[in-house]
C-alpha cells in the first residue's frame, strides 16, 4: 500500500484512496456488497492468497468499512459485514461497475443486471429506472448475474469438462 500521508496535498480522493483504492480492496468491497460475508467464501471468489486477503480485510476493519463478527466458536470463525460507514461506498462501486459495462463491455454483456426493486426496470448510471422513471436509491437495487457472467460460468464449466475429458 501507498504511504498514508500527503503533506503536500490537501486531497480527499488521495486520502479516500489510502483506504479503498487497492485492486483487491475494492473487489473485496465488490463482494461485501453482493452479500459476501465469509473469509472461505471471498478467497474462493477471488482467488487471491490467505495472507493478502487477511490484510484487506483486517485494514477494512481497522477503517471501519467492514465490521468483524464471530459466527462459530472452536474454532472461531468470523463474518465481515458492512459498517454504514461501508455501506455508503455501494454507489461508488455501482459507478465504477457501471463504467466499466460502458467503457470495457464483455461481448455477451454485462456481467451484472442493476434492478429497481421496487419494479424490475432496469437502472442506469445515473440511478434512473427505465421502467417507472423514478430516481432509485442505492438501498432500492437489486444486482443480479446477467448475461456477460452467465457466458463467462458456461465457458469455465465447458473448459473443465473439456480438460476432465482430456484426462481419461
Amino acid at each position: 500500500m501507498l504511504d498514508r500521508t500527503y503533506p503536500e496535498q490537501v486531497c480527499s480522493v488521495a486520502r479516500a484512496l489510502e483506504v479503498v483504492g487497492e485492486r483487491w480492496t475494492l473487489l473485496i468491497l465488490r463482494d461485501a456488497i453482493l452479500g459476501v460475508r465469509r473469509f472461505d467464501d471471498f478467497k474462493a471468489n477471488l482467488g487471491l492468497a490467505r495472507s493478502v486477503l487477511t490484510a484487506r480485510l483486517n485494514r477494512l476493519v481497522e477503517e471501519g468499512v467492514l465490521e468483524r463478527r464471530r459466527y462459530q466458536s472452536n474454532p472461531d470463525r468470523f463474518e465481515y459485514l458492512l459498517t454504514p460507514k461501508g455501506r455508503e461506498l455501494g454507489p461508488v462501486v455501482f459507478h465504477l461497475m457501471k463504467w466499466g459495462d460502458s467503457h470495457y463491455p464483455t461481448e455477451a454483456g454485462p456481467p451484472r443486471l442493476a434492478l429497481h426493486k421496487g419494479c424490475g426496470g432496469k437502472v442506469n448510471a445515473a440511478l434512473r429506472c427505465a421502467r417507472c422513471h423514478k430516481h432509485v436509491a442505492f438501498a432500492d437495487l437489486e444486482l443480479r448475474p446477467g448475461p456477460g457472467l452467465k457466458a463467462s460460468a458456461r465457458e469455465r464449466e465447458g473448459a473443465e469438462r473439456q480438460a476432465a475429458g482430456g484426462r481419461r
